[in-house]
């Protein structure tokens, strides 16, 4: 570390505090975390002019979102492993180039098989970037207090992104092509690949053995078909393939970490998980994201398909929810200091359940206000809890493994991601289907294509007559609406259970910035005494 400033650890050990060099770093880490963010808000709102252009089916518009998520899933804790073995920083400019080279790719994908695929490429760059950008942060800031700011900025990160992301996609979408919002990767990724080497220190683990082929295919064997199971499963009910794939990866899961509870060194050390702080944070991480991508994959639809608002002005509707999300990932550093983490947690997870409340007394005429609302609601839980479960999650973890514990974090955020696509958006999908009734004067063909996707329902309607274009279209937002309102009380639910999970598991534990002040507190008592 750059400066000889040291701190004092609850346990009395003396750590160097971080300089300068290190929060100029930080902020270079945060560029890629910013720009995923950015990458996931903005896809939402292409989609109806990907839809127009491309003409995907229901399906195919779930694999675009989604296979990204995927793919990130299945391969974070490889990457986080990798990065461990041949170095964090040069693992994190291998991916910043693969990022872009997809990211072209996708800007001028023209068939939906083309775009998956593009992004099957994203998600496998990605990858590299998130398990590097945490680890990383991890042995950068090593005193307790600067390592919860530093995680604190590191996660606004997510929100900023969010929040700009509406902004600049809409920007570029009421002007540009709708590719255009996958270049403004190019930039952002020419500026890490220039600072990075700059102000960011090489890290790995000094004793990290060989890295074990066959733990990869599992984990890529239990991941991806227990995915693509559990997504068809939901979207189409229980059928032979789809739960034989879902069997497969469950079990290929089983087989993963047996073996890697004999290994020496395992591709990921699942004992971390005998820590409690550590597996319900990460559990905790994982239901927040599962709700919170898939409200952003319906909301953006809601708010130029069923209200009929541009890109941007839907965008300025979820601003202020991400920007209070950022404030209150801040806010969570100095309230941890007086309340136990459960304490914590269940404020914020309590304001993201209320926020998913208020999004089913959305309607057609006036849902914009009441978004506002909920989403405020929602950002300003996520910022308070992500900060202290992400805190908590590396706190955990010795500096050695810091790549293995950030992968953990980040698999169960790209995971919570992709499954709130694949299960709330096929349920979402399955309800819209079934609450389409068939139209008067709509002939059956039209009918069946505008079941699809409201994207795909607007575009058969601008094919009939006004009568019957209006009236197909007023079905299709209604059975839209509806199902969103599903959704969004079903997302209530599973944010109500990671609440009552935290609460109850977490009662006794302290943050480590809570266990730092009560430490200082103690020094001047205990010299005294002496």
């Amino acid at each position: 570390m750059t400066s000889a400033v040291t701190g004092r650890q609850p346990t009395g050990r003396t750590v160097p505090k971080a300089g300068a060099r290190e929060w100029i770093g930080l902020a270079v880490l945060v560029l890629p975390v910013l720009l995923i963010a950015i990458d996931m808000t903005v896809l939402g709102f292409a989609v109806p002019y990907l839809t127009e252009d491309l003409r995907p089916t229901g399906g195919q518009l779930l694999w675009i979102i989604d296979i990204y998520g995927f793919m990130l899933a299945g391969l974070l804790v490889t990457m986080g492993s990798l990065g461990d073995r041949i170095g964090r920083r040069r693992l994190l400019m291998i991916g910043a180039l693969g990022f872009g080279g997809a990211s072209l790719l996708a800007a001028f994908s023209t068939t939906p098989e083309m775009l998956i695929a593009a992004r099957a490429l994203l998600g496998l760059a990605g990858a590299t970037l998130m398990p590097s950008t945490m680890s990383l942060l991890r042995n950068l800031f090593l005193d307790d207090r600067q390592r919860m700011i530093a995680i604190a900025v590191w996660a606004s990160g997510f929100s900023a992104g969010s929040a700009l992301g509406p902004i600049v996609g809409g920007w570029l979408l009421e002007h540009f092509h709708w590719g255009s919002v996958f270049l403004i990767n190019l930039p952002v990724m020419a500026v890490l690949l220039v600072l990075l080497p700059l102000l960011v220190k090489e890290s790995r683990d000094p004793n990290p053995g060989r890295l074990d082929p066959l733990s990869v295919l599992l984990s890529l064997a239990a991941m991806l078909p227990a995915v693509y199971g559990i997504k068809k499963t939901a979207e189409y009910g229980p059928q032979p393939l789809p739960l034989a794939l879902l069997f497969f990866g469950l079990l290929m899961g089983a087989l993963f970490i047996r073996r890697q509870l004999h290994l020496e060194h395992p591709l990921i050390d699942v004992r971390l998980f005998r820590i409690r702080r550590f597996s319900v944070a990460v559990a905790t991480n994982l239901m927040l994201v599962f709700s919170m991508v898939a409200s952003l994959f319906f909301l953006t639809q809601y708010l130029q398909l069923v209200l009929g608002m541009s890109p941007i002005r839907a965008g300025f509707v979820l601003v202020p929810g991400m920007v209070l999300s950022v404030v209150a990932g801040f806010v969570a550093v100095t309230v941890a200091r007086r309340l136990s983490l459960a304490s914590v947690l269940l404020i914020g997870l309590l304001l993201v359940a209320t926020g998913f409340m208020v999004v089913t007394l959305s309607s057609m005429e006036q849902g914009a206000v009441v978004i506002t609302v909920a989403f405020l609601l929602i950002g300003t839980g996520i910022g308070l809890a992500e900060t202290l479960t992400n805190d908590a999650i590396l706190s955990a973890a010795p500096p050695a493994r810091a790549g293995a514990a950030s992968a953990i974090s980040e698999t169960a955020y790209e995971l919570g991601g992709a499954l709130g696509v694949a299960l709330l958006g096929s349920l979402l999908t399955a309800a819209y289907r079934v609450g389409l009734a068939d139209v008067p004067s709509v002939p059956a063909a039209e009918m069946d294509a505008a079941r699809d996707t409201l994207g795909g329902a607007a575009t058969v309607a601008e094919g009939l007559s006004a009568e019957a274009g209006g009236a197909l279209l007023h079905a299709a937002q209604s059975a839209f609406t509806d199902g969103m309102h599903l959704t969004s009380a079903i997302a209530t639910v599973i944010v109500l259970a990671a609440a009552a999970q935290a609460w109850f598991l977490l009662r006794r534990e302290h943050t480590p910035a809570a266990a730092a002040s009560a430490s200082a507190a103690e020094e001047p008592e205990k010299a005294a005494a002496r």
